[in-house]
């Protein structure tokens, strides 16, 4: 497999393609890892010899503007009919919520992953590109690489932004479906544990960058909307102490409590011994770093595996005290719809 990457930035009309022809992206150990380097970077939840963190050195950059193609004709709500995985998310949902009430965990995130046959066969091209119509607010990535396989994501989280000496992150949680499409934004109303939930992120977030970073600038929670979804969202900007040293600051920020949990080590090694189904790259993070001096490193949320034969669609949300089943199951149905509609016929 010729190690590829296509990717369009948030409200972008192009894309760019990467390309390496000689070898394999790089293997590396953590986020560490990633001081003083650059290139196309594609890490999962954990690193591990089956899922491991790559980077990527193209020999090839093209910018490309996104074409035109017939887009599903359905935007109806798309249900998955999965009893079994029902059942198997509320058998996780009681083991995760257990770990809450005994005071183990503050916050923690469980997700899913749903297969769904190739019914009308698309290229990876075609479905990146129809993404890319579909969801011009998130960013838009077709990643095949020999190591990963090939996925699909849209992902409205941004884990870092850098360029001329300028840094951005920020904190996105709690969730919503969008009511109508006019509806105005500023008056969205959020309920209690949806606050809690994305203060959570957003103050672990402020401690992490106070240790790498000077002039942090924090502001106050507002929703943002991505497809049929509304979210909270707290932007940070900041200047860093050694931007040769980002991969520390990357170390210590991913995952944050947005995709892991509070505390972070043991959110995250319960989740990997304890997830009926393995993230894998679901919940990392990918993006160009410092490719032509700019950074943009997105968490891999709404995202799946291209396989032969089937989709692997991957979702998930954040536990907290105050969480119900039921109503977490709902917003992961909510979750799916981004990728499943693009693979429906």
């Amino acid at each position: 497999m010729t190690t590829r990457v296509r990717y369009r930035l948030p409200y972008g009309d192009s894309y760019t393609m990467l390309v390496q022809r000689e070898g394999s992206p790089e293997v590396l150990a953590s986020p560490a890892a990633l001081n003083g380097r650059q290139g196309f970077v594609f890490a999962p939840f954990a690193p591990s010899p089956e899922c491991p963190l790559l980077l990527m050195q193209p020999d090839e950059i093209a910018v490309r503007r996104v074409e035109e193609v017939p887009l599903p004709a359905s935007s109806s709500p798309l249900q998955t009919g999965d009893i079994a995985g029902r059942k198997v998310y509320a058998a996780d949902f009681r083991r995760f919520f257990s770990q809450l009430r005994s005071g183990a965990f503050d916050k923690i995130v469980l997700a899913r992953c749903v297969c769904q046959p190739v019914v009308q066969p698309r290229s990876a091209e075609q479905l990146f590109l129809m993404a890319c119509r579909l969801y011009p607010r998130v960013f838009v990535a077709l990643i095949e690489m020999p190591q990963s396989g090939t996925w699909l994501m849209g992902t409205p989280e941004v884990l870092l932004n850098g360029e001329g000496g300028l840094w951005s992150t920020m904190a996105l949680a709690g969730t919503q479906p969008v009511g109508h499409e006019d509806e105005d934004m500023e008056r969205v109303a959020w309920s209690q544990k949806n606050q809690e939930e994305q203060q959570y992120v957003a103050s672990y977030i402020a401690d992490v960058l106070h240790g790498h970073a000077d002039q942090v600038r924090m502001s106050e929670p507002y929703t943002v909307r991505a497809a049929r979804l509304y979210h909270l969202r707290t932007d940070f900007h900041f200047r860093l102490h050694d931007e040769e040293r980002v991969g520390d600051l990357l170390n210590d920020l991913h995952p944050t409590p947005a995709v892991c949990g509070i505390p972070k080590e043991e959110a995250r090694r319960f989740i990997l011994e304890n997830e009926h189904a393995g993230r894998r790259y679901y919940s990392g993070f990918c993006g160009p770093l410092r490719l032509g001096g700019a950074t943009h490193l997105f968490v891999s949320l709404r995202c799946m595996q291209i396989l032969a034969a089937e989709y692997r669609l991957y979702a998930g949300g954040g536990l907290l005290r105050e969480s119900r089943e039921e109503q977490e199951w709902k917003e992961t149905e909510g979750k799916l719809q981004a990728m499943k509609r693009l693979i429906t016929p």
